[in-house]
């Protein structure tokens, strides 16, 4: 294990970090991360729960009902993403030998640009400095001129801004962005009784500033057309929860004597929403947004969603005032027990065995947790996590997302396991941070921190392994009560390429 030196330990300081912290993620270097035990992908009726049509008003009713009582609403919206890997494709065509697009992506890229939201500002830009639009430069085959213009800090700067501030949808009066469209979508289902609004996007610090400023150029004209008051804060993800780099022989990374850290991926923001006060947050990433004429499919399974959390919770609160009373019976402890299974999807092999008192304090401890209630949608290809039934170290079993990461590929049965999932995360989330008494969940205590990821990256040449903490959804909310429900894929429009804009989700 390394020592650190007093120039370490003031670096560490500094950051908010520990020693005990520090040689716990060097460790975990040497040590690897365990497998997750999965017994089966989650399916429906099998973990995943099918809400009929008639069905939908019923939940959506609960959710009314909990806005009109002045509650705290949140949209945690994780935001710091750069918009620099949506364009990977042109990056490749502008470093090719090929003057004219020749791959069919950016084929695709050139003969539909007139329909991508930001034409117009790209189409200034090209005028701006080169004295001719794009219609001119496509006919002059300068293909790579608009690339750069799109790309470039003489043009619309894209590489360098984050996915939130990316002119994605075109109305007839205005071009919006996806912080803009997380705007009008926060107004349409998070609105309390007094119309308030709270949206919460998570940023780097390098690019506060322009969120800021971008919100504050537009927040009196939509608060106006949207006839809600938006509390719109920010904060970045903290220094703390950075996490040291080590070279191929797990020791400390340096550069020029200094130790090297790396940002902790997107389970450092378990820290971020740990800090905000509310009662129920959506989570939802940035570039999942949609156009107004096909927002009615996600509004409508918020609410849903949402519902269905509140209804739940309202269950769980009951049962636990009730698990206080040392008299309850033995038929009410059953129905609870019972709750557990087949609403919670939670078992132990051995609860029939357990003592009264056993029994007691494995339904308190399991029902007194956060509880999220997830969308899921049919698979269709997209790379990310799923939703499985998998084992905890109490021996119990509960749905978690996992990343393939986590799951033991090389074993056939694990693998099949993967082959046979339907359905897909598309990080679609309520969650309810407060108990049964009205405290809030100090939600660090809830993380798997035996879950992460290692990867191996490189630094000025240098390849170094990095330290990914337990993903937001993943590890870090481990030990939440979950339940997953199945989503029209009509509430998933993520853009991870340029192209992807030209869905018609997107137009």
């Amino acid at each position: 294990m390394a020592n650190f030196s007093l120039s370490d330990i003031e670096l560490l300081h500094q950051k908010g970090i520990t020693e005990e912290v520090c040689k716990n993620q060097l460790h975990s270097f040497v040590q690897g991360f365990p497998f997750l035990t999965v017994i089966k992908a989650a399916g429906p009726g099998n973990g995943i729960m099918q809400v009929e049509p008639q069905q939908i008003n019923h939940f959506i009713d609960f959710w009314n009902q909990y806005l009109s009582e002045n509650k705290k609403i949140v949209k945690f919206v994780p935001a710091s993403g750069a918009a620099s890997r949506m364009f990977k494709d042109l990056f490749e065509f502008l470093d090719s030998e090929n003057n004219e697009p020749v791959e069919a992506f950016a084929k695709k890229f050139f003969s539909n640009i007139r329909f991508f939201g930001f034409y117009a500002a790209l189409e200034a830009a090209c005028f701006h400095n080169h004295g001719q639009d794009i219609e001119m430069l496509l006919k002059k085959e300068e293909y790579k001129e608009i690339v750069r213009n799109l790309l470039d800090e003489k043009g619309l700067n894209y590489k360098n801004l984050p996915k939130g501030l990316l002119l994605f949808h075109k109305y007839d009066d205005e071009v919006r962005t996806p912080v803009l469209e997380h705007l009008v979508e926060g107004s349409l289902y998070a609105a309390n009784s007094e119309g308030n609004v709270n949206i919460h996007f998570t940023v780097s610090p390098e690019h506060r500033q322009l969120f800021q400023k971008h919100v504050n150029d537009h927040l009196d004209s939509y608060s106006k057309k949207l006839n809600c008051r938006f509390n719109i804060s920010f904060s970045e993800q903290k220094s703390s929860t950075d996490t040291i780099a080590v070279n191929s022989d797990n020791e400390p990374f340096r550069e020029n004597g200094e130790l090297i850290f790396r940002p902790g991926g997107h389970g450092a923001l378990i820290e971020n929403l740990n800090d905000i006060d509310a009662d129920v947050i959506f989570i939802k990433n940035i570039d999942n947004v949609t156009t107004d004429k096909c927002k009615k499919p996600t509004v409508t399974y918020k609410r849903l969603l949402a519902g269905i959390l509140i209804q739940t919770q309202r269950q769980i609160f009951g049962f636990l005032d009730e698990l206080e009373n040392p008299a309850i019976s033995q038929a009410k402890l059953t129905v609870i027990k019972q709750f557990c299974e087949s609403r919670l999807y939670i078992h132990h092999p051995d609860i029939k065995s357990f003592s009264r008192q056993k029994l007691i304090d494995f339904l308190h401890n399991k029902l007194n947790r956060p509880l999220r209630v997830c969308g899921m949608v049919l698979n269709e290809g997209e790379p990310g996590g799923g939703p499985y039934i998998t084992v905890n170290s109490d021996g119990s079993s509960s749905p978690q997302i996992l990343e393939s990461s986590q799951i033991d590929v090389s074993d056939p049965t694990k693998a099949e396991l993967m082959q046979e999932s339907t359905h897909f995360n598309p990080v679609d989330l309520v969650c309810a941070v407060k108990d049964y008494k009205g405290r809030k969940f100090d939600l660090r205590h809830y993380v798997d921190k035996n879950t992460g990821f290692i990867s191996v990256k490189s630094k000025n040449g240098r390849e170094l392994k990095a330290l990914e903490l337990p993903g937001l959804w993943n590890g870090a909310m481990s030990h939440w009560n979950t339940i997953f429900v199945e989503t029209p894929i009509e509430t998933f429009s993520p853009v991870k390429t340029v192209n992807d804009l030209l869905r018609p989700e997107h137009q």
